[in-house]
């Protein structure tokens, strides 16, 4: 994803917002697993996944936040961010072929540290039920 315009710490205003939809696909997972050497067979074995909990293969809770940090370097702030803390919570499984929407929201701006501060979503749109959940 190429940044689309760099916002400088007075371009930037509360309530601004940015965000990014996408298809979890095998190959997503797959790759994600070979990155970050997290190769638990819940995410790649699905003969193991249909005894978990899940029923299912699924994607690394990290592989959908990591959208997050395209959007910081790429939409809001841009170029040169650098996204330095993060608390999450996971509230649901994310299975191969949902849509994942990213979304990031401008809650607070520190004008003399130059730090922006985010409120972080990711909606989900579960391929089976065609329902969307947070």
């Amino acid at each position: 994803m190429k940044a689309e315009k760099s916002h400088g710490i007075n371009d930037i205003e509360i309530g601004m917002s940015a965000s990014i939809t996408k298809i979890i696909t095998d190959k997503d997972v797959k790759e994600f697993a070979d990155l970050s050497g997290d190769n638990n067979p819940v995410h790649l074995d699905e003969e193991y996944a249909m005894q978990s909990r899940y029923k299912k293969r699924i994607a690394h809770g990290l592989l959908s936040s990591s959208f997050f940090s395209a959007l910081f370097g790429t939409k809001i702030p841009g170029e040169g961010c650098v996204y330095v803390s993060q608390t999450l919570n996971f509230l649901r499984a994310v299975y191969i072929g949902d849509t994942v929407v990213a979304t990031v929201l401008v809650t607070n701006i520190n004008k003399s540290s130059k730090r922006v501060f985010f409120e972080t979503t990711c909606t989900v749109k579960n391929k089976k039920s065609n329902r969307w959940y947070r």
